[in-house]
């Protein structure tokens, strides 16, 4: 089993920076896809972002790119998501992913983390 714990959330402005953690168990941490999605209130869950294990490459939704970078750290076990010029629009909970069966995350992965709560003010 993987454990996925995340955490950097909070309460910003708009046009403030964040950047949440996820931190991660397991011993083959470097071959695991990894990935963010959200979920706004009343939404459905949505891919937000993702990394291969296999070589690095990235994957962003259209409403995020240019301003969110995700990024790994295997020696930490620990992927993080830079989220710059935040909008309102991205208030909602962030939940990291991964999945140990495939390059890239699907869109159900295996393993979820518990969530954490971004809010941005106008």
């Amino acid at each position: 089993q993987v454990q996925l714990v995340e955490s950097g959330g909070g309460l910003v402005q708009a046009g403030d920076s964040l950047r949440l953690s996820c931190a991660a168990s397991g011993r083959t941490f470097s071959r695991y896809a990894m990935g963010w999605f959200r979920q706004a209130p009343g939404k459905e869950r949505e891919f937000v972002a993702a990394i291969r294990w296999s070589d690095d490459r990235t994957y962003y939704a259209d409403s995020v790119k240019g301003r969110f970078t995700i990024s790994r750290d295997n020696a930490k076990k620990t992927v993080y998501l830079q989220m710059n010029s935040l909008k309102p629009e991205d208030t909602a909970v962030y939940y990291c992913a991964a999945d140990t069966s495939s390059n890239v995350v699907p869109t159900t992965p295996r393993f979820w983390g518990q969530g954490t709560q971004v809010t941005v003010s106008s």
